[in-house]
């Protein structure tokens, strides 16, 4: 989804605010925030992007930061869409399980104070690509972009593995499969075993002579970024590069056995994969479709419908009609204010 209305979206419209309660949704991870506004009856009206991320400090993920971006998007988009006053936002944030005290303790009350929200609901990036997804059916979700996480419910409780950061974990992820790529290139540079020459040639391409590669890396804030840039080059040599294709099937394992552990063991339950890192294509997909296979024999496999801003708009959407049956829980996903009943 891109910064500014779509074809149809945003056109001020004077019945917009009375064609279903307005609503608010928000995706905020490491690109920047993305908005829209629109009702329970006409869906999206108009979206808007911020490319600057949402500050994270001493206590977590910063909510003034986030209202001082937000606020002049939902202006502008007040002005497009004719929702003056939306009712309902649902706020997706990447890292609120860990990061999303201060947010949950302030946003509700900033929301309804700039905007006059009355029901706010808090939800980890994940649980939004997971709705975007696979909507309201039992599952699981593996969400790969720079980091990793999987995350499943049975419609009764949810269930997450893995997200827990470069250095500790996000395994199979973007930057997980740089740092493997880049440490086969090490290996060949120092002649050691297990190094591809191949993914040699194209790191000194990329980031110029390995000895100068610590002092790049090591300093930078955004060293999860730099790691997983170098995954599409990882992807790019598996072809013919057996030890990048191996980096790339223990990568696929890896976000198997996360889809496994989240995944409702009952019934038929529906594995969806999404975010960027996919990208790279067969070389990534093929193991991967393999070892879903081999662990979740039970689950059906189908294409995620939508992403996380997706997700966002849905839980909006069931919000505002008094539709919604995701489970409740602190951490990944909760609800202030006044909720329509089933």
């Amino acid at each position: 989804m891109t910064a500014g209305a779509g074809p149809g979206e945003g056109a001020g419209t004077g019945d917009a605010a009375v064609s279903g309660g307005g609503f608010l949704a928000v995706d905020s991870g490491g690109s920047g925030l993305r908005v829209v506004l629109g009702t329970a009856g006409r869906g999206a009206l108009g979206r808007r992007s911020s490319p600057v991320p949402v500050r994270t400090g001493p206590r977590g993920i910063d909510p003034d930061h986030l209202m001082s971006q937000l606020t002049p998007l939902v202006r502008a988009l007040t002005a497009e869409t004719g929702v003056p006053r939306p009712a309902t936002a649902v706020v997706g944030a990447a890292g609120l399980g860990t990061l999303g005290d201060a947010l949950r303790a302030e946003l509700p009350g900033a929301l309804a104070r700039e905007f006059g929200v009355r029901t706010t609901a808090l939800a980890a990036d994940a649980v939004t690509a997971y709705v975007g997804a696979l909507g309201t059916r039992p599952g699981a979700v593996v969400a790969a972009g720079t980091g990793l996480i999987a995350i499943g419910t049975d419609l009764a409780a949810w269930q997450r593995a893995d997200g827990w950061g470069h250095l500790l974990g996000d395994c199979g992820g973007g930057a997980w499969i740089g740092r493997a790529g880049l440490e086969a290139a090490l290996r060949a540079y120092d002649g050691r075993p297990g190094g591809s020459v191949a993914l040699l040639a194209l790191a000194e391409e990329r980031f110029g002579p390995m000895t100068g590669l610590p002092g790049l890396l090591y300093p930078r804030p955004d060293r999860p970024a730099l790691l997983a840039s170098f995954a599409p080059q990882v992807a790019a040599c598996a072809q013919d590069d057996p030890v990048a294709a191996g980096v790339l099937r223990t990568a696929a394992r890896h976000m198997a056995e996360s889809a496994a552990a989240v995944c409702p063991v009952g019934g038929e339950p529906r594995i969806a994969l999404t975010g960027g890192l996919f990208k790279v294509g067969d070389p990534l997909l093929v193991p991967l479709e393999g070892e879903l296979a081999r662990l979740l024999p039970h689950a059906l496999r189908v294409p995620a419908e939508g992403d996380p801003l997706d997700g966002a708009v849905r839980i909006a959407t069931a919000l505002a009609t008094g539709t919604l049956t995701l489970p409740r829980e602190e951490s990944l996903f909760s609800v202030e204010g006044p909720v329509k009943s089933l």
